[in-house]
C-alpha cells in the first residue's frame, strides 16, 4: 500500500499543510481522522472536515490530548463554523467482515462521500493514504496534533463515538461502556468474562473471540 509520511515540530505554522493547497487554488481541503480502531466493542468512526482560513484554531489538538470539557467546548465551534463536515460509521459486524484497517478506510471514504461540498484535496492522519479515492491526498503522522483540519476531525469523531458508546451503555448495562467506551480496560475484560459478548462486540478481536468460545462451551 502506498504511503506518504510527513512529520514536523509543533512550533511550525499549524496551517502549513492546508496552506500548500490553498496557495495552489484548492480552497476545500478536507482533514480526515478516525476514532475507535482499538476497542473491543462498538463502531469505528471517521470524520472529514473542511475549514476556511478564517477558522479560529485556538485550542485545537489531538482529541486524545484534550479533556472532555475541552472537547465539549470545541465541538460546537468546529461543527458550526466548518465549511463542511461529515461522518462515516462502520459497525462491528463490518469490522469483523473487512478487518479493522479495511473498516477504517471504509469509514474515511464514507465521510468524504458525505461531505456537503466537494473537497479538492485530503489530509489524512497516520502513515497510509486512503485507498480508492481519486483526490490528491497527503498522509501526516501525528496529523491530529500537527494539522488543524485533522485535529478538528479528530475532535468531532471522538465526541460522536463517545456518545454512541454512552447510548450503548444504557442498551447493554453492566459492561461499563460509559466509562471505557469499549476499550480493553480491566473492568471491561472482567465483565466480558462474566457476562459474555454483546452484539456490539467485535468477534474477530482475540479477547472477544476467546470469551465467546468459552461461553458457547458452557
Amino acid at each position: 500500500m502506498p504511503l506518504l509520511v510527513h512529520k514536523h515540530g509543533p512550533e511550525s505554522d499549524p496551517w502549513r499543510y492546508e496552506r500548500q493547497y490553498w496557495d495552489a487554488g484548492m480552497a476545500h481541503v478536507a482533514g480526515v481522522d478516525e476514532v475507535g480502531r482499538g476497542p473491543l466493542a462498538g463502531p469505528v468512526v471517521a470524520v472529514a472536515c473542511v475549514l476556511s482560513p478564517e477558522f479560529d484554531a485556538t485550542g485545537i489538538n489531538d482529541s486524545k490530548l484534550l479533556a472532555q470539557s475541552q472537547r465539549l467546548t470545541l465541538f460546537p465551534r468546529i461543527s458550526q463554523n466548518a465549511r463542511g463536515w461529515a461522518v462515516g460509521i462502520i459497525s462491528p459486524d463490518d469490522i469483523d467482515r473487512h478487518n479493522i484497517l479495511g473498516a477504517t478506510f471504509m469509514a474515511m471514504r464514507m465521510a468524504l462521500e458525505q461531505l456537503p461540498i466537494q473537497p479538492d484535496a485530503v489530509l489524512v492522519d497516520g502513515k497510509f493514504l486512503i485507498p480508492d479515492i481519486s483526490l490528491p491526498q497527503r498522509a501526516i503522522i501525528e496529523g491530529d496534533r500537527l494539522c488543524v483540519s485533522i485535529g478538528c476531525a479528530s475532535i468531532l469523531a471522538k465526541e460522536i463515538r463517545d456518545r454512541i458508546m454512552e447510548d450503548f451503555d444504557s442498551e447493554y448495562p453492566g459492561y461499563g461502556f460509559v466509562r471505557h467506551k469499549g476499550y480493553a480496560t480491566a473492568e471491561h475484560l472482567e465483565m466480558l468474562q462474566k457476562l459474555g459478548p454483546t452484539p456490539i462486540h467485535r468477534r474477530s478481536f482475540a479477547p472477544v473471540r476467546e470469551c465467546r468460545q468459552e461461553h458457547l462451551e458452557l
